[in-house]
């Protein structure tokens, strides 16, 4: 089988590289850095002086962008790792405050075209969806060993799915005659666990069920959730982390940690005068998140979704 060529189109790239209002001597951070096509735009903005560190757990993605960030040489520090993990990265790379941070959430598009990689529900391949392949737990591991209260609580969770229940139910009995194995060995029970009449014109029936396991299987909202505080302390003063998300679930956890890290007092309204002592550490710059503009969207109808949240850190 050919190789799939690591190709992922920058969502909202010029959106985010003037999000980021990149300092030429500054150091940033792309955490998520995929193909490189947004830490491209950033190195080539910084001067002799600047820095940035990409960061990616697939080895693809590292191996792409390695070759694609070359010419920058020495500007540019690559790192295997999650970007969970941003503090002991930057510690390790003797730096202490950054001028930004950008994460672009979600499955790349060379993870969803790669068949072998498992995320597609389009392609019939091993059940994997691991962005870090040195993980041991894969979706096989998931569909075939959770509970089927577990598989209920992750498809409804994570996948927002209302038939979630008869799902998780379906998916226990199937296993019960068969391992399930492959993608299309998902599908088939996702299809059989759906109403017809649903199944019209609702996009594909599979869709749901497998964000929500590959969301569990990586950790990726516990991820999220756990690392903006720390991106927005990781801040020199007037730094700007930038987030693009692709679903209700990280949007609403990326407003909500902006939201509190601008207005974090937790006293009740009726005092006059703040006691908790929980003073701001910035603005959030985007009210309403920016979405892609049209033309982006007849060239890449994947950023349809897409979100871009920015905050600042002040003070």
């Amino acid at each position: 089988m050919e190789e799939t060529k690591f190709c992922h189109i920058s969502v909202m790239l010029t959106e985010c590289i003037g999000g980021l209002n990149i300092r030429p001597d500054g150091i940033y951070v792309d955490g998520t850095m995929g193909g490189a096509g947004h830490s491209e735009k950033i190195a080539a903005a910084l001067s002799e002086h600047g820095h940035l560190v990409g960061i990616d757990q697939d080895a693809d993605a590292i191996r792409a962008a390695g070759a694609r960030l070359a010419p920058f040489g020495e500007r540019v520090a690559i790192v295997r790792n999650n970007f969970c993990n941003i503090r002991e990265i930057l510690e390790g790379e003797g730096i202490s405050k950054v001028d930004g941070i950008l994460l672009d959430l979600g499955v790349s598009s060379y993870q969803l075209d790669t068949p072998k990689r498992g995320f597609s529900y389009r392609v019939d391949a091993p059940l994997d969806m691991r962005m870090d392949d040195r993980s041991p737990l894969t979706a096989r591991d998931i569909v075939n060993g959770y509970s089927e209260q577990e598989l209920f609580r992750v498809i409804r969770d994570y996948g927002e799915e209302r038939f979630a229940k008869n799902i998780a139910k379906h998916i226990v009995r199937a296993r019960e005659k068969k391992e399930l194995l492959t993608t299309f060995d998902l599908n088939e029970v996702i299809r059989a666990a759906i109403p017809a009449r649903a199944r019209e014109g609702g996009g594909h029936p599979s869709k749901r069920t497998f964000q929500a396991i590959r969301i569990e299987l990586n950790r990726e909202l516990e991820v999220l959730k756990d690392s903006i505080d720390a991106m927005i302390d990781l801040l020199g003063e007037g730094g700007r982390l930038c987030i693009i998300t692709f679903h209700s679930l990280e949007d609403r956890i990326v407003k909500l940690s902006f939201k509190r890290a601008e207005n974090p007092c937790t006293c009740p309204p009726s005092f006059p005068v703040c006691a908790c002592g929980k003073k701001p550490k910035g603005v959030v710059l985007t009210k309403k998140p920016i979405l892609p503009g049209e033309e982006e969207l007849l060239m890449n109808p994947r950023a349809k979704s897409a979100k871009l949240r920015i905050f600042e850190r002040r003070g």
